[in-house]
């Protein structure tokens, strides 16, 4: 659990102009290498005005205000004042039937000191996620992101489960409402780990969450293994299903994965069922028609069959490999999202980053507080239950009533009253109250005529038995919480199951999936390059991901992306994809004396040129390979008195180095020819075997 260090946002006392006081002293211990001109009195205006200081403050406040007040939720209840507000409106007015959005935004805004957009889109998620509030009407589309109703056509109230589990104002602290007319509550006492069933996003000024939402039966599964001192896991649910890779979810504070899920219809068409977290319908298609413009993808056509499922087919061409294009979709449209996560939450008046599993922990050790004090103020009911019970039998079986027939004043009759109560003190769970005389001189005479003493002593052992019984629940409240929770599991669960696959997912190299994506060409006569030069022969295929390396004549190299068109003259000798470790094998001629070298490229800044033989000596490349010929077959240019006209050279004795090294020595004589396959007119006799000189 880690503190965001933002202490001046939320410390009252600490003055915004500290820490430009702090500069000041120590600009002023810090030695002056130059003197420096005193600022002007405008100057100074400016930095300490008052001006400067009501800027500094009112953002602070705000800064403080966004972050509390608005975009990060409440660890205690899991939810952000707009949400809480909501749902304590829909409790106050809730009367089991439907109550129109409108109506319901309206009594919002008695203490939301904000517009009603905001108030009717926060009441629209929730009732999108299903777990608190209950809709009629047109929602909306999570699949398809199409907007809900106008709020005066849609209607909603609370579920049962918000209704019984989140509210109790005997245990909930309220303050006054923004304009003083209402009050609100400051945390709802939820007993239910709203955060995580609900998930969280907010940006607030330099401050952001994102918490994703997980599986109700978990959650209440992964309390009472906590309570049981038990490990525990938590992954991920979405509402929209699809499939979640969480190897790197860290406890809430890594990244995940989520695919969608692809079918095979037939041959030549595949059918998207489920979506990843965030993605609509509308976004995967217009991802897919970009990736099929750029030719990532070949596609003939796209349908989108949706309703109340997910259902898009893609129609692929009849070549088209499926399962290539499976992955093409993960890796070139929406089918696949990356999403990055931060779980801050404020705690204490101050945002903390928290992990997954310490809010839950937290949720967990608030929901047996709010039980040990639920059990608390039910014990006192009982309590005073029985105490109204003893009294009223005492009152009436004893026939102390008659005593104050005789009596003239009030007074008398309390002092009657207690006098004949008296001698029953024992009886009684405490001493008598003002409150207990007005509620026995309050009993009607009907019931003191139609008093069953067996009935009220049946109705004392049933009190005293619930009282017993909540004495042993308290004594005990954590095994009372395992069985609230194994309650709820049994009777909410079964609700909402989990809807998201939990998958490992390989990663899909693109260099490979796209290894013949784009093919070369090199038009010989016009000496241009690329994949669109109108002409030319095809060299090599390769992927828009690759880089390729051109080696001219002059021993200069190149790195560059797949070109479209470029010129590269009549001089360009290799062209191939680069490879920094592949070994390359090079014969070049400078200052006479020809030279043999093996190196690697290694390392490469894009589109800049290298030499691959010193710069010092003009170089002119007589051979160049990708290969590792065994042998070299080097014919020389016929000269007078030359004895030597051929030799054979062993490149693989070479050691492989840098593209700047020399090389090895081959000879100084002119070089005809150079051949890694014996000539049909070599000789074997007429010269000896090539020394390589060092």
């Amino acid at each position: 659990m880690t503190d965001i260090e933002q202490p001046s946002l939320f410390d009252e006392e600490q003055k915004p102009r500290r820490a430009a006081k702090s500069d000041k002293k120590s600009a002023k211990r810090a030695p002056r290498k130059t003197a420096e001109p005193e600022p002007t009195p405008d100057a100074q205006n400016l930095d300490d005005g008052p001006l400067h200081r009501l800027m500094d403050e009112n953002f602070l406040q705000y800064a403080s205000y966004v972050i509390r007040d608005r975009a990060i939720p409440e660890i205690e209840d899991g939810l952000k004042p707009v949400q809480r507000r909501i749902l304590y409106s829909l409790n106050q007015n809730d009367d089991g039937r439907f109550i129109k959005v409108a109506n319901i935004v309206g009594y919002t805004m008695q203490f939301h000191p904000h517009g009603d957009a905001s108030i009717a889109d926060a009441l629209v998620t929730l009732v999108n996620r299903g777990y608190l509030i209950e809709g009629q009407g047109n929602f909306g589309n999570i699949h398809t992101g199409d907007p809900a109703a106008a709020s005066r056509y849609i209607e909603c109230r609370l579920t049962d489960l918000a209704a019984t589990q989140l509210f109790n104002d005997d245990l909930t602290e309220f303050i006054p409402s923004y304009d003083g007319r209402k009050k609100e509550p400051v945390v709802l006492p939820a007993k239910l780990p709203l955060l995580l069933m609900l998930g969280a996003e907010g940006i607030a000024v330099g401050l952001s969450t994102r918490i994703l939402p997980h599986n109700f039966g978990e959650l209440l599964k992964a309390q009472m293994d906590i309570l049981q001192k038990k490990k525990f896991t938590l992954i991920p649910d979405f509402p929209q299903g699809g499939l979640i890779d969480a190897r790197e979810y860290d406890e809430g504070r890594g990244r995940v994965r989520c695919r969608a899920i692809i079918e095979q219809k037939d041959e030549a068409t595949l059918v998207i069922r489920e979506l990843p977290y965030g993605v609509t319908t509308e976004a995967v298609i217009s991802s897919i028609e970009d990736a099929a413009k750029k030719g990532k993808i070949k596609t003939k056509a796209i349908r989108d069959y949706t309703a109340g499922k997910v259902e898009i087919e893609v129609a692929l061409g009849a070549d088209a490999d499926i399962q290539q294009a499976i992955q093409a979709l993960y890796v070139f449209t929406q089918c696949e999202v990356s999403l990055s996560l931060r779980p801050i939450v404020i705690k204490d008046q101050r945002p903390v980053e928290m992990s997954v599993h310490d809010i839950l922990r937290h949720n967990t050790k608030r929901l047996v507080e709010l039980l040990r004090k639920e059990l608390e103020l039910e014990r006192k009911k009982i309590d005073e239950a029985l105490q109204a019970a003893s009294l009223v039998r005492l009152f009436i079986v004893n026939r102390i009533y008659k005593r104050i027939e005789e009596c003239k004043t009030a007074p008398e009759v309390r002092q009657a009253i207690l006098e004949g109560l008296a001698p029953f003190r024992n009886q009684l769970r405490r001493d008598i109250t003002a409150a207990d005389l007005d509620m026995l001189l309050a009993i009607p005479i009907r019931r003191i005529s139609l008093y069953d003493i067996n009935k009220s002593r049946r109705e004392e052992d049933d009190l005293l038995a619930d009282f017993d019984a909540v004495e042993k629940n308290l004594t005990d409240v954590t095994g009372f919480t395992i069985k609230y929770l194994r309650s709820l599991l049994r009777d909410y669960a079964d609700e909402w199951p989990r809807k998201t696959k939990v998958e490992a997912f390989d990663t899909i190299e693109v260099r490979e999936l796209t290894a013949e994506a784009q093919t070369i060409y090199h038009d010989k006569e016009k000496y241009y390059l690329g994949t669109d030069i109108g002409g030319g022969e095809p060299i090599f295929q390769c992927s828009p991901y690759d880089k390729l390396v051109l080696v001219w004549n002059d021993c200069r190299y190149r790195v560059i992306p797949p070109p479209d068109k470029l010129f590269v003259d009549k001089n360009l000798v290799y062209a191939a994809i680069y490879d920094r470790d592949r070994v390359m094998t090079l014969v070049y001629q400078a200052n006479g004396i020809s030279h043999l070298k093996r190196f690697t490229f290694g390392g490469i800044i894009q589109n800049k040129d290298y030499f691959c033989a010193p710069e010092s000596d003009p170089a002119k490349c007589l051979f160049f390979s990708d290969e590792q010929p065994d042998a070299l077959y080097v014919k020389y240019t016929p000269r007078k008195g030359q004895q030597i006209h051929q030799q054979v050279f062993e490149p693989k004795t070479v050691t492989v180095r840098t593209p700047k090294t020399r090389g090895i020595q081959m000879t100084a004589k002119g070089i005809a020819s150079i051949t890694v396959q014996k000539p049909r007119n070599w000789d074997d006799k007429a010269g000896p075997k090539g020394a390589l000189i060092k």
